[in-house]
């Protein structure tokens, strides 16, 4: 399944199999990949500019990753944690543990923004917790935005053959990954410690 997930021209040619239902398919594919936590989305997300230019390819996949978190996230509020642990690893679920006992939607908003984190992961983990699904929605959907915007548009430049624009955009994505990743610990360390600053002060919303 993962293999399958990693090669575009197999997802392409198995919506364009679909037909008229191609729309209903490539949102059904975003779903089950957040769902199906391990499973990359960057492909399903690039396919979707590339398959159906820019704006539906943002309305789909936005579509798509927002109803996939919320049934992650509703699995999580049903099942609890002995059917979130057999999807995510322990390590993983204990490391972003501090987000069930606190108010810190700003936090959780930068989370699902910056590249590199676990957005899929997070869906589940934050199921645990007392976040309403209204907030989780309106946070996780604009977090996720910027990325699907990204992916989008890379898809489309390479749809219309515009490869000086995609190797721009590719470039600027990929210095911003290098230094998330680079930075991850240094930036999850003092997001945390600014959460827990504003949570001992009471002042978190």
């Amino acid at each position: 399944m993962v293999q399958f997930f990693l090669d575009r021209q197999k997802i392409k040619l198995f919506l364009d199999s679909l037909g008229i239902f191609s729309y209903a398919g490539f949102i059904a594919l975003q779903i089950f990949q957040v769902v199906a936590a391990p499973i990359p989305g960057e492909v399903t997300g690039f396919l979707g500019g590339f398959l159906y230019g820019i704006p539906t390819g943002i309305a789909l996949s936005t579509v798509g990753l927002t109803a996939g978190s919320w049934l992650a996230f509703t699995l999580s509020k049903i099942f609890g944690r002995p059917l979130i642990e057999k999807i995510i690893k322990k390590k993983t679920i204990d490391r972003y543990d501090y987000l069930l006992h606190s108010k810190g939607i700003i936090l959780i908003f930068i989370l699902f923004l910056l590249p590199g984190f676990p957005k899929d992961y997070l869906s589940y983990i934050l199921g645990l917790g007392h976040m309403s699904t209204k907030a989780f929605l309106i946070i996780s959907t604009l977090g996720r935005l910027s990325g699907t915007v990204m992916l989008t548009l890379g898809g489309s430049y390479i749809r219309n053959h515009q490869y000086g624009y995609f190797l721009t955009l590719a470039s600027i994505v990929t210095v911003i990954i290098i230094l998330i990743t680079i930075y991850r610990d240094r930036i999850e360390h003092h997001l945390r410690k600014w959460h827990f600053t504003r949570d001992s002060h009471g002042r978190d919303k």
